[in-house]
Order: structure tokens, then C-alpha cells, then sequence
């Protein structure tokens, strides 16, 4: 590594920015880490635990703009407003509209299935040596649906998953009882996912992985990140609320959801968006999942992690400020407990989060055009946990000058 990469700066301790320091300490680079609340504070502690990478069929399919109405008007479906928000993401949806076509949903498909086809092995590769080996598993993930004519819906997405080569197999009701006794009587038709894996927690994986940085002499610091200096067209660090500048050779923009407001201080205007996700955890429940669940009716998943039960999916469009709204806990809560009446728990913990989205449905990896040592890595949007070894991976190749075989001209930051 020549003397011009050698210092780095990553602002976001969720999953991609650990991910990009960790493999950046690996390849010679002295790196500071930085977030606003601490490590796995947001996202990256409140997702599923999913390395799913069977989830890369956009949202963005071509009966989604017949599906909105119902969506939006009915309590029962997993798509919440903000209605006074609306008049902010108006142009962000029609931009996220636009791509509602075979066509698009084809590319988006096949650019995320080269960011997530081999999560679990990425999350090996990362995790070796740290202590954090023990989280990740591979196995299963279980699709499940009423019927098989509930499945037939959804036929267009998984020819889409089977086109790129993603493995699996069907199971009707008694299979799948057999796959997992806990689920027998639950779903009348499921799809069998072979590629995937989970972390079985994700918050505590994060923390042992930062943990592991700091011991190879890697820093932390818990401060919000104000602006990024650039100085003869190249950046010079960051400066943190508290005035402090913090020199660098490299500025990595890691930040999920705030990102976009950094990328707009250096002139880069991303259509970046938060999918407010919801949460709950059933602590000692007398249900454990073989594997997990993606209950296709609710679009939620279920995860067993070491004691809880979590539960997690609904999207809800409005932005960064608001505080977490009540109806998507309820709508969870009621989804969960009509298809285990039989679950007991000792309590429900609750949580919100924000996953950053684009109205592309593929993040931004890769340098500014104008400022070719500030990096882009966000807008994984519920995607992070599965994409972001293989994210924080390509960045450190890319800064520390090796030459990739991919094509990343899909997440190029400056393609909006």
C-alpha cells in the first residue's frame, strides 16, 4: 500500500462500515472509526439476522403500481405513510415507480445477486480469526404461504431468483413439518431457500467484530461527523460537531440512512430514502424455528436468536425524524400471534430503524467523480446485514488500489 493510502476514516459502525475497516486494517491501512451513537446502534442491531440471499427481487415489480392502493388504505398490509411526510418523498417515488417493469426488476435482480450470492462465506471470511466466528450459521430459509395458489403470485419472483441460479424446493404442509415441527399447520405451501444463512445476533456480532478492530489498533470514536473538508479537490478528513478535525488520506461515507446528508455537503445529490423498519422481540419463548421464516402474507421475518424470538419487516415512508408510529407494532404483534396462538413469552421488546433506500433498490459502493478519495458505501436498504462484508470488502480493494473483477458501474455513487 503506497504512503497515500494508509490512513482511512469510516463514518458508520454498522455492519458495512466494520466490515470496510476491518478489511482496510487487513491490508496495511491505520483507520478511524466513527458513528453517531456507538457500534451497532441502528440497523445493523435491529434486522432480522438474516444473510439472505435469496432476498434480491426488488420491490419494485411490474403489479406493484396495481398493488399501492391496497397497500396503503388497508391496516392489514405491511405499507405505512407518514401522510405528512408525503409531500417530501413525492419525487423519490416516482423515480422508485419508474422501475415497476420486467425489464428493470431483471437488472435489479441480477445486480443484487452479484452483491449477495456468497453472504455467508463473505461473513466467514470477515469474522475469521475475530472471535465472532460463532454467530454466523448456515442453513435454510423457509418461504411460506397459505396455499400453493398464494405461491403462484408470487411465480414471477422466483423464476427471476431460479434465472440467476439461486438453488431451492418446494414443500407442501406435511414437508414442511417434517423440515421444522413447529411449523406444522402453519403454511399450506413453502419454498425452501438453500443459499441463505443467519447471524444469531446481530448487535453482539457487530460489537465482537469492532472489538476485534480496536485490538489490531484500529480507534472508535462516538461523535457525529459535520462536514468533510475537501481542500484542491480532494478530502482532508472530517470535522466532528465538536470542531474536532480529524485528518485523513481517505473519507469512507458508511452511514446507512444519514448518509445522504454528508453526500450532499460535497455536492452529490442522492435520492437516499429511509424505510422505517419495525421490530419485536419475544423473549424466552417456548417457540425455537429450525431455521427462518419469511411469512410471505406479512412480509416479515422470524428468527430464533439465543433466547428471543424476533419478528421483523413492515415499511413505513416517513423519513428520519418522526418517532416509531404504533400501528406497525400492532399489525406485527397480530400477524405473529394469529399464526402461533400457541406462543408464550415472558415480554415483548419493541424497536424501530431506518434502511436506507434508493429509487433504485441498489446501494452506492465506489468514489465520488469530484472527489475520488471520499467512498461511498450505503443504501443497502434491507439488505445491509447480507451485502455488507462483500461492500466493505470491494472498497478496501478499491482504495487500496488492487484491481477487482467485477463490474461496479451498477452502484456507481454518482449514477443519479
Amino acid at each position: 500500500m503506497s504512503d497515500s493510502f494508509k490512513t482511512a476514516i469510516v463514518i458508520g459502525a454498522g455492519i458495512v462500515g466494520v466490515s470496510t475497516a476491518i478489511w482496510l486494517q487487513r491490508s496495511g491501512c491505520k483507520v478511524t472509526l466513527i458513528d453517531r451513537e456507538g457500534v451497532a446502534a441502528g440497523t445493523s442491531y435491529g434486522n432480522a439476522g438474516l444473510l439472505a440471499c435469496s432476498a434480491i427481487i426488488p420491490v419494485t415489480t411490474p403489479d406493484l403500481i396495481f398493488k399501492i392502493p391496497e397497500m396503503l388504505f388497508d391496516p392489514n398490509q405491511p405499507l405505512f405513510m407518514r401522510w405528512s411526510y408525503f409531500p417530501r418523498i413525492i419525487s423519490w417515488l416516482f423515480k422508485f415507480l419508474s422501475k415497476a417493469n420486467l425489464k428493470d426488476m431483471n437488472q435489479i435482480t441480477a445486480d443484487l445477486h452479484r452483491l449477495m450470492y456468497d453472504s455467508v462465506d463473505q461473513h466467514k471470511q470477515l469474522a475469521n480469526g475475530t472471535g465472532a466466528e460463532d454467530y454466523i450459521k448456515s442453513n435454510q430459509y423457509i418461504h411460506g404461504y397459505k396455499d400453493k395458489e398464494a405461491f403462484s403470485k408470487d411465480k414471477l419472483s422466483w423464476e427471476a431468483r431460479r434465472k440467476v441460479g439461486l438453488p431451492d424446493d418446494e414443500l407442501d404442509g406435511d414437508a414442511l413439518a417434517k423440515h421444522d415441527p413447529s411449523l406444522e399447520g402453519k403454511f399450506g405451501f413453502a419454498v425452501r431457500s438453500h443459499s441463505d444463512g443467519h447471524v444469531t445476533d446481530p448487535g453482539e456480532y457487530i460489537k465482537a467484530l469492532a472489538s476485534h478492530f480496536e485490538d489490531e489498533g484500529g480507534k472508535i470514536f462516538i461523535e457525529e461527523v459535520e462536514d468533510i473538508p475537501v481542500k484542491n479537490g480532494r478530502a482532508i478528513g472530517v470535522k466532528t460537531t465538536r470542531g474536532q478535525l480529524i485528518e485523513a488520506s481517505h473519507v469512507i461515507i458508511a452511514s446507512g440512512a444519514w448518509s445522504g446528508k454528508l453526500a450532499k455537503k460535497l455536492g452529490l445529490n442522492v435520492p437516499l430514502e429511509t424505510e422505517r423498519g419495525y421490530h419485536l422481540e419475544f423473549v424466552n419463548p417456548n417457540i425455537e424455528l429450525k431455521s427462518p421464516v419469511m411469512v410471505s402474507a406479512g412480509k416479515f421475518g422470524m428468527n430464533s436468536m439465543n433466547g428471543r424470538l424476533r419478528c421483523a419487516g413492515i415499511v413505513e415512508l416517513g423519513g428520519l425524524d418522526a418517532p416509531p408510529s404504533r400501528a406497525p407494532f400492532e399489525l406485527l404483534k397480530r400477524q405473529v400471534l394469529t399464526l402461533f396462538p400457541e406462543l408464550k413469552y415472558d415480554e415483548i421488546r419493541e424497536w424501530m430503524g431506518h434502511r436506507p433506500s434508493t429509487p433504485d433498490s441498489l446501494p452506492l459502493i465506489g468514489a465520488f467523480e469530484d472527489i475520488p478519495n471520499v467512498w461511498a458505501g450505503f443504501g443497502h436498504q434491507h439488505l445491509g446485514l447480507t451485502g455488507g462484508p462483500k461492500t466493505g470488502r470491494w472498497l478496501a480493494q478499491l482504495i487500496s488500489g488492487e484491481k477487482l473483477n467485477e463490474d461496479l458501474s451498477a452502484y456507481k455513487p454518482n449514477r443519479f
